[in-house]
């Protein structure tokens, strides 16, 4: 915070004021003005003076000055001055201490940003996105969906929210969840043949067993096509294959892979794979086309 224009004590010159123009000092400089006498206590009411009330307006006179006085010894009474090692004086501005109020623009009235207004810009941790920095990404975050909490599986973005018991082996399932993993192991690079080859992976941990070797849905019995083709990703050219899974307990689901290329880093290819149950308590796949249809790179 800086004060308002006017005349300070000189840092560098502490026996003269200096003419602070609200940002810089300038070159103005002037002997300090001798404060006026005290003013007196008011005595018991009497009849009032002759010539219309002058010696009230001069004691509201008296007492203005004496109150801008005091405001200006408490603003020079936190001026810093500072001398490097060589005597050069540092021309350090005015400040006003922290529990002054802040000032206020001449024309609007409007008070000028303190440490509690933050004018910084919005964090990066959008809450409306989900944001894979290692493949510089982000996904919108729909409706009923939540960023992970106590999952200690990997490369998972967002899941539902709420839980169920497993119909298969012992634990609590999610209705939906989406992963979002960098394409290491090979050195291929065609979205349409990525997608083909990590559909049958993705339907297997999702269904079939999971990454500590349980069965919660009783595994895979079937499977079927439902989707496949190009999309476009974020601006690029992308694809995606889809499948019904049928399982041995519980309604099954729906699994997606979608493969495209970064925009970042290596340049290594994405697979985002989308995982939601079937039957009424699952999400609509419609959010499979809303979660790909809002794909941003995060540049």
């Amino acid at each position: 915070m800086t004060p308002p224009p006017g005349w300070y004590r000189d840092p560098s010159a502490p026996h003269v004021e200096r003419w602070w123009d609200g940002t810089a000092w300038t070159d103005h400089r002037r002997a300090p003005e001798t404060p006026g006498p005290p003013v007196a206590a008011p005595g018991p009411p009497g009849p009032a003076p002759a010539g219309g009330g002058s010696g009230q307006r001069a004691k509201f006179v008296a007492l203005t000055v004496a109150g801008a006085v005091l405001v200006a010894s408490v603003v020079t009474g936190v001026i810093v001055l500072n001398r490097d090692d060589g005597g050069t004086d540092v021309d350090t501005a005015p400040t006003l201490a922290t529990d002054e109020p802040a000032p206020r623009e001449p024309a609007t009235g409007t008070p000028t940003p303190t440490p509690s207004q933050s004018t910084s810009e919005p964090s990066a941790d959008d809450p409306a996105v989900v944001v894979d920095q290692l493949n510089g990404i982000s996904l919108p975050l729909l409706d009923g969906w939540i960023r992970p909490r106590n999952i200690a599986e990997t490369d998972i973005l967002m899941t539902t929210s709420g839980t169920y018991d497993c119909p298969g082996d012992g634990g609590f399932c999610r209705r939906g969840r989406v992963y979002s993993r960098t394409v290491t192991q090979n050195d291929e690079t065609s979205p349409e043949a990525l997608a083909k080859a990590d559909i049958k992976d993705a339907a297997h941990e999702a269904y079939d067993r999971d990454f500590v070797g349980r069965s919660p849905y009783g595994g895979i019995e079937s499977h079927q096509v439902v989707g496949s083709g190009p999309v476009t990703v974020a601006g690029g050219a992308g694809y995606f294959v889809r499948w019904r899974v049928k399982t041995a307990q519980g309604p099954g689901g729906h699994v997606q892979s979608l493969a495209f290329p970064s925009r970042v880093g290596t340049g290594a290819p994405v697979i985002v794979r989308y995982v939601l149950d079937a039957g009424e308590d699952g999400p609509p796949t419609a959010d499979m086309d809303r979660f790909t249809r809002g794909i941003r790179t995060v540049d």
